[in-house]
């Protein structure tokens, strides 16, 4: 059976009657109309899921398994890569303030603390923009125009001697990057169903533990570096700028935007990758602007349950990212001891982050697995409060732990993914979200006071005080959403309603409200 699109060809008769321009004419439309369909890429989808259906079901089951793979061992890595070196670069500042950079660029009093923010402001004023960017254009090709443009900033840092250049330079590297997490929960909604997000996600937010170890290993490698013509904190923003730099040219190159354009698949294999997320019941993309779903968005209190654990989540995130070198620095240890110390905090990342990916995907576990990531960094902040402070390596332990924040942060980002349906409005929830993120990570580093060295008993009780309020949200948007799945089972076992309606509703751009055959992931 051909894969090819027909287009009827009027009879000979016809044409003769009326004319050879009027043929033309007439098929120049046509063509027309095709082309405009497929820049939507809702219709596009549309077209594909339906042209899926000539194919026999099972055959479709065993070929959607090879698509995956294909999608999980080419893409995923991608993404991975890419996510860590943007953590990376954010990093960077973390690891060069152990090799004098603050006395180098003549920073006093809470001055390093505003610049860890800096890159949060500028993060606050592009997360609404970047999402409504993505929600019309090529999401591969953005990031990888960004991927050039940040690994130059990254360097220029390099080239700053004070504090407000140092501001002005993390301010737009910030800005910069905020299109990276919004960019990959979309297209890993567009790739996999909604039972493999969770897993993804959790995989490619990993690589924040695997950029730590590397991070904190390329930070003591410069360290020990002897005879250099620059310093030694300059060295870390240059190497980590240039190698963003490089990555650049792959992505551009090879990072499809959806599933209806991966190179690594052939032609009935992206209908195949089509066929599998349509039970998603979201479509792919649609650029439509419906203002509707705004209001939606603003009156559905699902939303601001999730606005306000992604507040507390950046609080967290902010406070840990930032100042984790200063907390081991301040149990009396020197630079170099500093730095490398760091690394298995990034251990203890990828392990909470994949198995709280692989819990996940249990039935009915995503909030579940959220609220339990939660525990060992409550453990690390009762710890560091606690342990004598002669212990030094338990206090250092209770440091690990608190890099396991990525587990619940990743999987809280994924919920607006795969529970907000409606493109308008789940761009809407994710850039509210992510603004709400950056105002947390903006709050976080200013919970430090620098008279509390090393223990920072205000910060580490806020912070304690941060979790208990992030688990009570996750739990409250869970139960909510169990309830509004109960109804909408009770309703459909009253109507009789056909699942599989459902499939053909997201790409009608329906939204979680409208489209009753919709259930939440709990």
């Amino acid at each position: 059976m051909s894969e090819k699109e027909v287009i009827p060809v009027a009879e000979s008769t016809a044409d003769t009657e009326r004319g050879v321009g009027a043929v033309l004419t007439e098929e120049k439309g046509l063509f027309r109309r095709m082309i405009s369909r497929r820049n939507d890429l809702n219709e596009l989808g549309k077209d594909m899921l339906q042209q899926s259906q000539q194919y026999d079901k099972a055959q479709l089951e065993a070929d959607a398994i090879k698509v995956r793979r294909k999608l999980d061992s080419i893409v995923l890595p991608m993404m991975m890569i890419t996510y860590m070196l943007s953590f990376l670069d954010k990093q960077t500042l973390n690891y060069s303030n152990a090799y004098g950079l603050q006395p180098d660029t003549n920073m006093k009093g809470d001055n390093y603390s505003w610049v860890a923010s800096a890159l949060y402001f500028g993060w606050l004023c592009g997360a609404w923009p970047w999402n409504l960017l993505l929600q019309r254009v090529a999401i591969g090709k953005l990031v990888g125009g960004m991927l050039f443009v940040w690994g130059v900033v990254c360097m220029l840092q390099a080239a700053v001697f004070n504090f407000s250049g140092f501001f002005a330079i993390r301010f737009f590297l910030g800005m910069l990057e905020g299109c990276i997490s919004p960019a990959w929960v979309l297209l890993t909604s567009m790739l996999w169903t909604r039972k493999e997000q969770t897993l993804r996600s959790s995989i490619w937010l990993c690589t924040n533990g695997v950029s730590n170890i590397l991070g904190a290993l390329l930070a003591y490698a410069a360290g020990v570096a002897q005879g250099l013509a620059v310093a030694q904190w300059k060295l870390i923003f240059l190497i980590v700028g240039a190698l963003t730099f490089v990555w650049g040219f792959l992505i551009v190159w090879y990072l499809p935007d959806g599933p209806h354009n991966a190179k690594m698949l052939s032609e009935y294999e992206r209908v195949v990758a089509v066929w599998r997320v349509s039970d998603n019941k979201m479509g792919l993309k649609d650029a439509t602007f419906r203002s509707y779903q705004i209001k939606e968005a603003a009156l559905d209190g699902r939303c601001w349950l999730l606005w306000m654990t992604g507040i507390a989540f950046g609080i967290l995130n902010g406070a840990v990212t930032n100042f984790m070198s200063a907390i081991i620095k301040g149990f009396n240890f020197d630079a170099l001891r500093t730095t490398l110390l760091q690394a298995p905090g990034g251990a203890f990342a990828v392990v909470a982050c994949l198995s709280m990916g692989f819990l996940s995907q249990l039935p009915n576990m995503v909030g579940g697995s959220i609220m339990i990531g939660c525990l060992p960094g409550m453990a690390g902040l009762i710890g560091i409060l606690t342990i004598n402070i002669e212990h030094r390596y338990a206090l250092v332990g209770m440091c690990w732990m608190l890099a396991t924040i990525g587990s619940p942060i990743v999987l809280n980002w994924t919920v607006p993914g795969i529970n907000i349906a409606g493109h308008t409005k789940r761009s809407t929830v994710l850039g509210v979200y992510f603004v709400c993120f950056v105002v947390g990570n903006i709050v976080g580093p200013q919970l430090f006071l620098a008279s509390e060295v090393p223990r920072y008993p205000t910060a580490i009780k806020g912070l304690l005080g941060t979790y208990c309020s992030a688990i009570f949200l996750q739990g409250l948007y869970t139960l909510w959403c169990w309830w509004e799945n109960k109804q909408r089972d009770k309703m459909a076992q009253s109507t009789g309603a056909v699942e599989e309606e459902g499939a053909l509703g997201g790409f009608e751009d329906l939204t979680d409200k409208e489209n009753k055959y919709f259930r939440y992931k709990l």
